[in-house]
């Protein structure tokens, strides 16, 4: 369907009303639990601004930074922006229906599956790169519908800002544009490349980015390392490749899946539009081949919901979509705090990141009384950002000084002074063997809710003191992933 056709009245009003409704869901719940150990590793960075990370770009740090300055103990504030990401998303998905033929009741639809999608409420939830790059993925498939379909080629400019500024967010949009291009050469349209908007956006693109890949090149590309320790297995949060196809069922929604489908099989028989279908396809293969996450094809399901919801709603039973909308609603007990925090371990055991979000001032309390036992001047060590982050944030009021950690950026902000000891928390015991001069077990961490997170179970032992000047030992432990 050509731009310059007739096309439905836009539903703004009902968009609008779904959308709200997500926002203010996800609004009554951003105070809940705690912070995750990504925000607060966010927060630390954002005291720390650069124009790139190890395994980041700027955008988050810099927001984080910006939340934290405004209300500093404020959870709800410092999710934000990510609940109007979110609302966001659920907007452009109804708009991209519109554009894709739906009339009111697809767009509606549309809407309302992408507000039940598993992976726009996780993220809408929390303040996360995968957020905006999840609503700069949206925004920039919707803005490739219009120019696709015979859109103005000024849409083209406005598709490099969005994918310049997502860059900055997330490196994930550099995949997106990739398998696009791949996909143009492989279904068409191949004219576009004898037209000068895709060189601008990608232009454009290039120079908002710019910065950070100085940055990343000056430090020996570590954004590289990062993803092969993903890919290893070394996130929390990563899958075997072998499960990263079924996972876009469970963390879309399997009873969503016939509304995606649908818009993938409408895609990929529109010869217009083909090309946003092989780049789904192309995308799935690099990322299972890749070991990448089950959430990088997050940003393609709100146009995929989109393309598909007036073919379904037009074929299904009328009870068919109330029924599955319906069925979808207990995402919201698995990626949303809900439950009494006591009462999440069956979630942690499906949903990863609730567990990080609950307990970490009760572990920094625990760090605390074992620290404070110690000998002055003695320094602190984690094995993590997370616990890294932790500390930084609690630890002030409860008397602990800064801590130190190999991991990623803060591996870049330095070791602990001299020849200092350090109570060092969750280390490698044989890296701490092969480090210290002596060493003496203070327990273990352990969380008040009987929640089995990653914290739960961490180690606490006293290195008296390093075999030589922290500084010249900061290499083995420094690590990316």
């Amino acid at each position: 369907m050509a731009l310059t056709e007739t096309r439905p009245d836009f539903a703004r009003r009902e968009v609008t009303a779904v959308a709200g409704l997500v926002g203010l869901v996800l609004l009554a719940f951003s105070g809940r639990y705690g912070y995750h150990r990504d925000e607060l590793y966010f927060l630390e960075a954002g005291k720390h601004l650069a124009w790139g990370y190890p395994d980041q770009p700027p955008l988050v740090p810099l927001i984080a930074r910006v939340m934290q300055a405004i209300s500093p103990d404020s959870l709800v504030l410092l999710r934000l922006p990510s609940t109007l990401a979110a609302t966001g998303v659920v907007l452009l998905a109804g708009a991209m229906a519109r554009d894709l033929g739906a009339r009111r009741g697809g767009q509606v639809l549309a809407a309302a599956a992408t507000g039940l999608c598993g992976f726009v409420l996780a993220t809408g939830h929390l303040l996360s790169t995968a957020t905006f790059s999840l609503l700069g993925w949206t925004t920039m498939t919707a803005i490739l519908v219009k120019v696709l379909q015979g859109g103005r080629p000024r849409l083209w400019l406005l598709l490099g800002v969005v994918a310049g500024v997502t860059l900055q967010a997330n490196v994930l949009a550099l995949a997106l544009v990739g398998a696009l291009g791949l996909a143009i050469v492989l279904v068409g349209p191949r004219d576009l490349f004898g037209r000068v908007g895709p060189y601008l956006a990608v232009a454009l693109a290039g120079i908002l980015v710019a910065p950070y890949l100085v940055w990343q090149a000056r430090n020996g590309w570590p954004q590289i390392d990062v993803g092969r320790s993903i890919a290893a297995g070394g996130s929390g949060s990563s899958q075997s490749r072998w499960a990263f196809l079924p996972f876009q069922f469970l963390q879309v929604g399997p009873w969503l899946a016939p509304l995606w489908l649908t818009g993938l099989r409408r895609l990929f028989r529109d010869e217009t539009l083909r090309c946003l279908a092989v780049t789904y396809a192309v995308l799935a293969v690099v990322f299972v081949i890749g070991g990448g996450k089950p959430y990088y094809l997050s940003g393609l399901y709100p146009l995929l919901f989109a393309a598909g919801s007036q073919r379904y709603l037009d074929a299904a039973r009328r009870w068919v979509v109330p029924v599955l909308l319906a069925a979808s609603t207990p995402v919201l007990l698995i990626v949303l705090p809900v439950l009494p925090a006591h009462d999440e371990g069956p979630i942690v055991a499906i949903n990863y990141d609730a567990g990080e979000t609950i307990g970490w001032p009760s572990y920094v309390d625990q760090i605390a009384a074992a620290y404070h036992r110690l000998p002055p001047g003695t320094a602190i060590l984690t094995d993590n950002y997370g616990e890294a982050g932790a500390i930084d944030h609690y630890g002030p009021q409860r008397g602990l000084p800064s801590a130190h950690s190999g991991h990623n950026a803060y591996g870049d902000w330095g070791p602990p002074p001299g020849s200092a000891p350090v109570l060092a928390i969750g280390l490698d015991p044989a890296l701490l063997r092969a480090s210290c001069t002596e060493e003496r077990p203070l327990g273990t961490l352990k969380d008040p809710t009987g929640i089995d997170n990653d914290e739960n179970g961490t180690t606490l032992v006293f290195c008296s003191g390093p075999v030589r000047p922290w500084a010249g030992l900061w290499h083995r432990f420094r690590h990316l992933g």
